[in-house]
Order: structure tokens, then C-alpha cells, then sequence
């Protein structure tokens, strides 16, 4: 595994750069202030370090529309395309008035009309106009938002292999599977696989559970220990080369007499859901594939983007609204999630990265279910 830090490839950056600056024409934005992680490395294909955690918003990242000139916060080259050059890049400063003085010498920084930003903290709010003295500061989101949602072909290459890496982790995970081993044995297997995989950064902290035979969506209390007929629910995601890759799957340990039917149960709902992923297809009937199946929608969203980071469309019984306006299109890669549950048995989660096409669904994942 490489210890350096180097930039996107060239294709995978130019290929985005291409959509957020047509994004940015359809939007009518002339120039897009960038603070968001998942925003700034989809613009520039330049990694970010030292940025775990929650922070205010800052801009890291201008893109102008004109020019396609891409401005960058960083204070040394490692990890920046040959593409920006050194001279557009400007130093972390703990005074933001030295940081808008570094935005107002943007070339086109004086006539731009239209600032897009993709957030906006109280003191960035009163400062941002003095870098930009003659423009409407709007919401850039929006442009991002849209660029991101259809992957290009260089981007569903860089979840693909993201997602074998989630995969190798979790067959790992599975071959530990028996009864006595811990939830936190399994999850350290699975990152142990992850990491000589060549990704030491999970997408998520739930990576192994017991299914209660009590409540749905519920893990087993207790000690955390797998005893002979429980269902075990794993999780495994990856962020490699700043793209999440995702898979889920439930395996029993030892002899449950209901799982067989419960599994039976999880094919007729997934059956409906990856019937619903069609080209043009309504996002709403992903939610009707549960109700079609006698299955009680989930709590969380039975579909969501998978790309840099939190990435639409997120499809969720909590947001009916969204789910009534949102169509799939080719392009998208979501992860769908199914769940069954049973009482006195337990539960069947699996989730399955989804490209749509054309032509209609390609599931990416290939990773077994257990079969009788």
C-alpha cells in the first residue's frame, strides 16, 4: 500500500471538473466557493488531510466558471493535481480577513454576479461579500448536488473497486462466524481485512450485530457474544480513493429452524426492489417493493446514493415528498437496502450496490448469500 499522497486520476477528476462547470452554466453560478470535503475533492481530485471531524465552514476550494481556473486552501504540493498550479493555491490562515484578501485576487473574483456556496458559517456570511463586491451570494449546493448524482464511467470504476475492497472484508468476516465469538471480534476481522485490502477508512462504525428475535431493527443485548442460531447482520464499507462502497448480508451461526423462510421472504422483497430500479422509474416505488411484499417499510432509507459521501438521492419513508419527485436515471449508483424480520427467528439484512444503466439495473456487488 502506496504512503503517498497523490491526486485522482486524471480522467476521474476531468470527467467531474465537466459536470460541476456545466452545473454551474445550468445554475448561472460564475464562480462556486467550496467548504465541504466530498465538494472540494470532486472539484480538484486532491485529497484533503487532516480534516476528520466537524469544523465551520471555510473556503477551501473556488472553481470559476470563465476560466475553469481552480483555487485551492493548501500550504504544501503534496497531493495537488499538476492541473492547479502553485500559484493558485492559498495558505490556511487563523485570520479570515487574510483569506478573503486571498480570494479577492482571484482572477474574475471583481465582476462575478453569481456566488454559489455549498455552506455558510455567521462570519463567512458578512465576509465573503467583500471578496466578491459586485455578486449575489445563492446556494451552491444545488449545481453540486446535480453534478454528483449521475457517475461518470472513470467514477463507477472507482466504486467498483471500492466496492471489492467492502467485499474482501466481508468474507473474512464471514469465515470467523461461530458460536462464542464477539460482535467486536468480527468488526476488528473485518477492518484487519480492509486495511490489508489497502483502506484503513471505514464508512461506518456498525459493522457486525446479533438480529434480535425481539424487536426489528434491534440488535441483541447482552454480552455481544454469537450463540448457535442467532442471525448475524454485517456491514462492510469502505471509503477508497474518496468513494464509499458498500455491501450487507446476514449469515446464521448454527441451526435456526425460521431462517430458511425468512430468507425466502428477503428474495421476494429484493426481487421487487431491484425490479423497481429502472431507468425513468420513480424513486417512490422502491418504498412500494416493501409494501408489495407484505414487509413494513424501514426506518431508514431503503435507497441512497453511493459516490463521495453523502451523495443523492436518498430514498426514505421519513421523506415522502422526495421519493414522490425523484427519477432514476442512468448514471446513479445506489446502495438498496432489504430487511425482513420475524419474531422468535430474527432478522435478514442485505445491502446491494445498484448502477443504474440504460438498459436497467446492474447489481455491483457480487458477494454470497446463504443458502440452504
Amino acid at each position: 500500500m502506496s504512503t503517498e499522497v497523490l491526486p485522482d486520476a486524471r480522467g476521474l477528476r476531468s470527467g467531474r471538473r465537466e459536470r460541476a462547470l456545466a452545473q454551474m452554466a445550468e445554475h448561472n453560478l460564475d464562480v462556486l466557493v467550496l467548504g465541504r470535503q466530498a465538494n472540494v475533492r470532486y472539484v480538484t481530485g486532491a485529497p484533503q488531510l487532516w480534516v476528520a471531524g466537524t469544523r465551520p465552514f471555510g473556503p477551501t476550494c473556488v472553481l470559476v466558471r470563465a476560466t475553469g481556473a481552480i483555487h485551492l486552501l493548501s500550504t504544501w504540493d503534496e497531493g495537488v493535481p499538476e492541473d492547479i498550479p502553485h500559484e493558485n493555491l492559498y495558505g490556511i490562515s487563523w485570520n479570515p480577513v487574510n483569506t478573503i484578501a486571498a480570494l479577492q485576487r482571484i482572477d474574475g473574483a471583481a465582476d462575478a454576479r453569481r456566488i454559489g456556496t455549498d455552506a455558510l458559517s455567521p462570519v463567512f456570511a458578512q465576509l465573503l461579500p467583500t471578496a466578491f463586491p459586485a455578486a449575489e451570494l445563492v446556494d451552491g449546493e444545488l449545481a453540486m448536488r446535480a453534478a454528483r448524482r449521475i457517475k461518470t464511467d472513470a467514477e463507477v470504476d472507482a466504486l467498483r473497486e471500492s466496492i471489492r475492497v467492502a467485499e474482501s472484508g466481508l468474507g473474512v468476516a464471514v469465515s470467523e462466524l461461530r458460536p462464542g465469538v464477539s460482535e467486536q471480534t468480527l468488526a476488528g476481522v473485518l477492518l484487519e481485512a480492509l486495511a490489508a485490502g489497502g483502506v484503513s477508512t471505514p464508512s461506518s462504525q456498525d459493522v457486525a450485530w446479533v438480529t434480535s428475535r425481539e424487536h426489528p431493527w434491534r440488535r441483541v443485548a447482552g454480552d455481544g457474544r454469537v450463540q448457535a442460531g442467532d442471525l448475524v447482520a454485517l456491514s462492510a464499507g469502505v471509503v477508497a480513493g474518496g468513494y464509499i462502497g458498500e455491501v450487507g448480508r446476514t449469515w446464521p451461526v448454527g441451526e435456526n429452524p425460521g431462517a430458511a423462510a425468512l430468507y425466502e421472504r428477503w428474495d421476494r422483497l429484493w426481487s421487487l426492489l431491484i425490479a423497481a430500479c429502472q431507468p425513468g422509474a420513480g424513486a417512490g416505488e422502491l418504498l412500494s417493493a416493501y409494501a408489495a411484499a407484505g414487509e413494513p417499510a424501514p426506518p431508514m432509507p431503503v435507497a441512497r446514493g453511493l459516490g463521495m459521501g453523502f451523495d443523492p438521492p436518498v430514498i426514505s419513508a421519513r421523506l415522502p415528498r422526495t421519493a414522490g419527485e425523484e427519477r432514476l436515471e442512468p448514471g446513479i449508483v445506489l446502495a438498496v437496502t432489504g430487511y425482513v424480520w420475524e419474531p422468535g427467528v430474527g432478522a435478514v439484512f442485505g445491502r446491494e450496490a445498484v448502477l443504474i444503466t440504460a438498459d436497467g439495473p446492474e447489481v455491483l456487488t457480487v458477494s454470497p448469500f446463504w443458502r440452504r
